[in-house]
């Protein structure tokens, strides 16, 4: 029986794509002629148009001397290595050795591609690296039910792992999933857009703890997408109140979380208690701790009767508690704060909520007018990470604290090492 998808074959070669670059900087970025960016590289000129249509291959010394001669900055010489490492893969793809080993290797040259291509290594419009990708990837063709397994993995991963990684994983099964939603059967695409939704939130999510909010928003906007398509109505509300939770953590200001909060329950027509954390937590950040903790007592009585995890996995009730540590140690209230921390770090598995609990205990610390105790403990539970498990949400937590601290103590010994441990963790994950 034929499959219900069948695969798109593709002739293009992924050294038509370098030298389609190589052009589109020396005519579109640069605005030279061939002549004159040979005689600047130190290239024959003959082999320079040959390069640029693809029927040559360049050596990487030939590419450096380019990519310098353009003000490329790196980005041309990126993108050689990239293609190397897919013209080795489509040969790989080729072999009928289909052994474990072989697998595995092919495996790891996607993580290397979709890695540089979701962080933006090239500074390329986004079209060409997606055409460049799709040369790469095995016909990965995969009934719902298996993608759906795949979707609870990479959210795991996304608690147990640090986020670089996640987001690598991701992205290959991103660029395979859309494959497949071009070429299937009209029965798949409704769970296929519900694939698509639920892995382009984790990557948003994945995003936001890696800091590249702008990369984050655009996929929080496709997840929407999806999940509308997918005409699933709790995944359309679920992929929003996650957007606007995640929003808290440097990406957007309390203000528009609030404004995301109203539009979804607009969309829900009735309370959730999803929104309801996001509101109490963006409310105790402007703070309006009154209200925070006015809409915290609602929240509660309405998980009693309204409090489920969600069937992807995303929303659990220990965010109701980690709701309770964060409102409670903004006002300052340390018992209560301490009890609904306890109470998260009995449920919770992700590493990401064990460090921001310990920096509510600091925040409250902070509050109570124990800044340099309160510093302290922020700089110990950050400074006591591993480095690529210093996530973005865990660094908007630790500057939480410092923005806790009373104007008139800001200059304090231990507020400024604590500032420098924030600038130093900040600094190395862009080196």
């Amino acid at each position: 029986m034929p499959r219900a998808c069948e695969p798109v074959v593709l002739d293009e070669s992924p050294w038509h794509l370098l030298g389609a670059y190589m052009r589109h900087w020396r005519e579109e970025v640069r605005s030279i002629s061939q002549r004159e960016l040979a005689k600047a590289a130190f290239v024959d000129q003959g082999e320079l148009s040959r390069w640029e249509r693809g029927l040559a291959r360049p050596h990487a010394d030939h590419v450096k001397g380019i990519d310098d001669a353009l003000g490329a900055e790196g980005r041309l010489v990126t993108l050689y290595g990239l293609v190397v490492e897919i013209d080795r893969l489509r040969t790989l793809a080729t072999k009928e050795n289909s052994d474990e080993e072989a697998a595995t290797e092919r495996r790891q040259l996607l993580r290397f591609a979709a890695t540089s291509a979701a962080f933006g290594a090239f500074g390329m419009p986004g079209e060409p690296v997606r055409r460049l990708l799709s040369l790469s990837l095995n016909h990965d063709f995969r009934g719902v039910a298996e993608w759906e397994v795949s979707c609870a993995d990479h959210l795991h991963a996304l608690r147990t792992r640090p986020p670089a990684q996640v987001a690598a994983d991701l992205a290959i099964d991103l660029m395979a999933v859309r494959r497949q939603l071009d070429a299937c059967a009209p029965a798949e695409l409704a769970g296929l857009h519900r694939v698509t939704a639920t892995l382009s939130a984790i990557l948003a999510n994945a995003l936001t703890r890696r800091g590249d909010h702008g990369a984050a928003i655009r996929w929080w906007r496709t997840a929407r997408r999806s999940a509308d398509l997918s005409g699933d109505f709790g995944l359309r509300l679920l992929v929003r109140g996650e957007e606007a939770g995640h929003g808290l953590y440097g990406q957007r200001a309390p203000e528009t979380v609030l404004r995301l909060v109203e539009s979804a329950e607009q969309i829900a027509g009735k309370p959730s208690v999803d929104f309801m954390t996001t509101r109490a937590k963006a409310l105790s950040m402007l703070g309006r701790h009154d209200e925070a903790k006015q809409t915290l007592h609602a929240l509660l009585r309405l998980a009693e009767t309204d409090a489920r995890s969600d069937p992807w996995g995303f929303w659990k009730p220990d965010q109701i508690h980690f709701a309770e540590s964060w409102v409670h140690a903004g006002a300052g209230e340390e018992a209560a704060a301490a009890e609904a921390r306890d109470e998260v770090l009995r449920q919770t598995g992700d590493y990401q909520y064990k460090a921001n609990i310990a920096l509510h205990g600091a925040l409250c610390t902070v509050v109570q007018g124990g800044t340099d105790e309160g510093v302290r403990q922020a700089a110990g539970t950050i400074g006591g990470m591993s480095p690529a498990y210093r996530s973005t949400h865990i660094l908007e937590t630790g500057r939480m604290v410092l923005r806790a601290v009373p104007i008139a103590q800001q200059a304090r010994p231990a507020v400024m090492e604590f500032r420098e441990v924030l600038a130093t963790t900040e600094a190395s994950k862009h080196a």
